[in-house]
């Protein structure tokens, strides 16, 4: 709850925050102006219980704030006349106008929106906060928006409703993660209740692993990422489940053709304890086949849970604790073999297995403490079963992660708040071992584990110095440990021969990084609705994935940084201009970035690294530069709304190496995975009644680079090529459309049971996009007209072929 400031130096523990203070106070007030006390208290309509978090905005100040547990919010103003407006997710907007001629006391109660959120004043809310905060690039989307959007299978989706945002984009049909303006899938910190999650998608990327029913917000961060993230250099997608606060058992979920979902939330002690529980399954062996005719022989099943207890300990203290756990299986028959291992088929599964306890600590009205505890636990496991054999062949590896962090933030007064935290992780990484089982022409393998530690001290600021600036200040200072027990090579540099080899002891120091990583945003008013802003942020990442395709599955591997492979580092500036349009109703941004990167990670020329056991020999660490402009359109209000965005960006690594294997593509600059010059996403709802909605979402963009051969040579009557070049050349561009309509029955608003049918076609005019491209020997003159006297014949592999029709029933009980 925000106060007028009114504290003294001595509050503060640092010369800075007296500094601002002192500002604060000398900003020009009228004494001769009479003020008055706004109190209220919002209530639920049904059974008058409080609602805390409920949503406060007064127009006149352009100011506001949010209802406490007992759902209480006041504020100091100046005499006059008002509008107030409250807003809360899952009930009606309520607008009051107030003469506070003297203190008001005002009880609101909020009524219960069963058919429809309020998604259009939501929305609207989120465009006067975006003209108004110094945050640049950063995203939201309520699960309400993303249900909208048509999906594959007819399954609403995190992942695939970003990348309809602009700047966000991923490696094809297929693709496990996103590439945010230009960076790889590893580049990006995903956060699931503040636990990492390393492996974000079920069903080869398709789909994402959070459970539906139980998240509140999605969060992305792309330009000055606030403070209290660190460890990835390129964005943050912060994933937050909602507050269980029933007053009674509620049911909800869906039955659908690819998974079903089932969420439940109750009360276990009244007004003290408790409980949402989601879950997911789904069974999808009988549909691949419609995806593409390669896929015949391929299997996928999956589930994911997510588990919320929340704990109301006392009037100023709150503990909540989420326990979130995915399995994922899946068998291929287009990876058969793989190094020395011929298998049948390749099958891969994996589990996570998060858990967060998170206890809140209000000090005062404007003072909370949080701590938060973090484990996450990562197992990926590949199975090749041998051909014309019983045995299977098993390779594992791991990641764990642990860490505890504790925030303390103060909310000085209005346009002045802060925070500062510390933060401990430890990673525990197993690259891999291999398992041959009874067969013997394998040899067992265990690749030597890596243990690191990581420890943070940050400090954020938001202040409005005058009225049309506001600026949020952060520093993040980061220092890095690897500990043995470690075995460090030396490599002959003419060679790449090992030649020497050091071995770290437990617990011994084997390599320390620091970093110290700025991160500045500014916001300028030229008017009502009109801002411009300005960011940087530098960021270090001490952990990454490496792959040699562009979905990093089945054989990558997870490094931290060593003596030999440096923390990935980068610099990102942004410089952006929004506009309101029609009362603020509509919202009409550009926005341009650069970013510029050292010690990305790559593969050399001919790299194997699935059982290497020194991989830094099998790789490089280049220079990067991604730069591009956003232009987006949203309205959301009215029977049309929905957004339109184009982006122009473009992605380039360059080696800096002096053998023949350390220089890729000459040492001059080469487009990366990611590099998509043109991007167009469109998304429009058509809400034509109370039952009815209509959507339709398009996407187009430019193919992906990929590596075509510069040459060919013959070999024992075998056509091989020579590629000398990376990335010179692009798939075919990809582009598609896709429809949902959404009907909603029953007349009766005060019925316990809601449901409604969502019938989806993903691909609409059924677009062959290009996944990936590959070369084949040619079998006499098979295709003469195409491939003329070509050896070798170039095949697209496109994973759709045809519309994919789904038919999903959602329901909720209360």
């Amino acid at each position: 709850m925000n106060k007028p400031a009114g504290h003294t130096c001595s509050q503060f523990r640092s010369h800075l925050g007296c500094i601002l203070l002192l500002l604060f106070c000398l900003a020009p007030v009228n004494a001769q102006q009479r003020e008055a006390t706004l109190s209220v208290q919002v209530l639920d309509a049904a059974g008058n219980a409080p609602l805390e978090g409920v949503q406060v905005a007064i127009r006149e100040c352009r100011c506001g704030g949010i209802t406490d547990r007992d759902g209480r919010y006041s504020r100091v103003l100046p005499q006059g006349s008002y509008s107030v407006e409250f807003f809360y997710l899952g009930f009606q907007g309520v607008q009051r106008q107030v003469d506070l001629r003297e203190s008001v006391d005002l009880v609101v109660r909020m009524q219960e929106q069963a058919e429809e959120l309020s998604e259009v004043v939501l929305r609207a809310r989120r465009i006067a906060e975006n003209l108004e905060s110094p945050q640049m690039g950063a995203l939201e989307l309520e699960m309400q928006e993303i249900k909208k959007i048509p999906m594959a299978a007819g399954e609403f989706d995190v992942l695939r409703g970003m990348t309809l945002l602009p700047g966000v984009n991923n490696a094809g049909e297929i693709s496990n993660g996103l590439s945010v303006r230009g960076g790889s899938l590893d580049q990006n910190l995903i956060l699931y209740d503040y636990a990492p999650v390393f492996n974000p998608t079920h069903l080869f990327g398709l789909f994402s692993v959070f459970t539906p029913e139980v998240i509140s917000q999605v969060d992305l961060y792309r330009a000055n990422i606030p403070a209290r993230f660190g460890g990835r250099t390129s964005s943050v997608l912060d994933v937050k489940t909602r507050n269980p606060f029933p007053s009674k058992f509620k049911l909800n979920g869906g039955v659908g053709l690819v998974s079903s979902r089932l969420a439940i939330e109750t009360p276990l002690i009244k007004d003290k304890l408790n409980l949402s529980l989601g879950g997911r399954a789904g069974f999808t062996d009988f549909l691949l086949p419609l995806f593409s005719e390669r896929l015949e022989n391929t299997r996928a099943r999956f589930h994911d849970a997510t588990m919320k207890l929340l704990w109301l300990a006392g009037e100023n203290d709150q503990v909540a604790l989420t326990g979130f756990y995915s399995w994922d299986f899946y068998q291929l028959d287009l990876i058969t073999r793989i190094q020395d291992i011929n298998a049948a088929n390749n099958q891969y599964k994996f589990r996570t297995l998060n858990g967060t306890l998170a206890w809140t600590h209000v000090l005062d009205d404007s003072s909370t403490l949080r701590n938060i505890l973090v484990a996450s636990d990562y197992q990926p496991e590949n199975i090749f079963p041998e051909a014309e054999s019983d045995n299977e062949i098993r390779y594992n590896s791991s990641i764990r992660y642990l860490s505890l962090n504790s925030e303390y933030q103060r909310f000085v007064g209005e346009g002045l708040d802060w925070y500062a935290g510390l933060q401990a992780a430890r990673y525990r990484i197993a690259p891999g071992s291999l398992d041959p089982g009874s067969g013997n022409s394998i040899n067992p393998v265990e690749l030597q584990s890596e243990h690191s530690y990581e420890f943070g001290a940050y400090a954020n600021l938001n202040w409005s110095p005058l009225e049309n600036l506001s600026l949020s200040a952060g520093l993040r200072l980061n220092h890095f440990v690897l500990v043995g027990p470690f075995t460090q090579p030396a490599f002959d540099p003419d060679t790449g021969n090992l030649i020497a080899t050091t071995f770290f002891e437990d617990g011994a120091g084997v390599k320390t990084y620091n970093g110290l990583e700025p991160r500045l945003g500014l916001n300028y008013s030229l008017g009502e609705f009109t801002s411009v802003k300005a960011s940087y942020a530098r960021l270090n990442q001490y952990l990454q994935n490496l792959y040699n395709t562009t979905t990093p599955l089945p054989t990558s591997r997870w490094k931290t940084s060593d003596p030999l492979i440096g923390p990935q580092q980068s610099d990102a500036f942004g410089l952006g201009i929004y506009q309101g349009l029609a009362d603020n109703e509509m919202e009409i941004s550009l926005e341009g970035y650069y970013r510029a990167s050292r010690n990305n990670l790559t593969y050399k020329a001919g790299a194997d690294f699935f059982l290497e056991p020194y991989l830094q020999r099998e790789v490089i660490q280049a220079d990067g530069k991604a730069y591009g402009v956003e232009l987006s359109f949203r309205k959301p209000e009215g029977k049309v709304n929905g957004w339109f965005n184009y982006t122009y960006a473009r992605s380039f690594l360059r080696s800096n190496g002096t053998g023949l294997r350390e220089r890729i593509n000459d040492n001059d600059w080469y487009p990366s995975e990611f590099d998509r010059p043109h991007v167009f996403n469109s998304t429009v709802n058509f809400e034509g009644d109370l039952y009815n909605t209509w959507s339709f979402n398009f996407t187009l963009q430019s193919g992906r680079p990929y590596s075509a051969p510069n040459s060919v040579f013959r070999y024992q009557d075998i056509d091989i090529p020579i590629f000398l070049d990376r990335n010179n050349a692009r798939l075919r561009p990809y582009h598609r459309l896709d429809f949902s309509w959404t009907v909603r029955y029953g007349k009766k608003l005060d019925r316990r049971w809601v449901g409604d049918w969502t019938f989806t076609i993903y691909n609409v005019y059924g677009r062959r996009n290009p996944f990936n491209l590959f070369y084949s020997q040619r079998q006499g003159g098979e295709f003469g007209d195409i491939f003329l006297e070509s050896p070798l014949g170039a095949y697209e592999l496109s994973v759709l072929n045809s519309p994919l029709f789904a038919i999903t029933y959602n329901f909720s009980f209360d």
